[in-house]
């Protein structure tokens, strides 16, 4: 449980300072034999800072209940 609550606060904090992540998605739209035609998109996707803190929570609270069980 302890390895898992660390790595819940890391992506915690991580969640907490980038609330975006944007990245490139690569879609083939027609495929005609030797012809291809791709189409490109850049998307985003965000989340609220509050789903950072109750992640960084969850994983302090597996840490506390490993500590409670040893």
């Amino acid at each position: 449980m302890k390895p898992l609550g660390i790595i819940l606060v890391i992506a915690g904090v991580l969640m907490c300072i980038f609330n975006t992540v944007s990245f490139t998605k690569k879609e083939k739209v027609v495929d005609l034999g030797p012809v291809e035609v791709n189409k490109t998109e850049k998307r985003t996707t965000s989340w609220p800072v509050y789903a950072g803190i109750g992640v960084g929570l969850l994983g302090i609270g597996l840490i506390a209940i490993d500590r409670k069980n040893k």
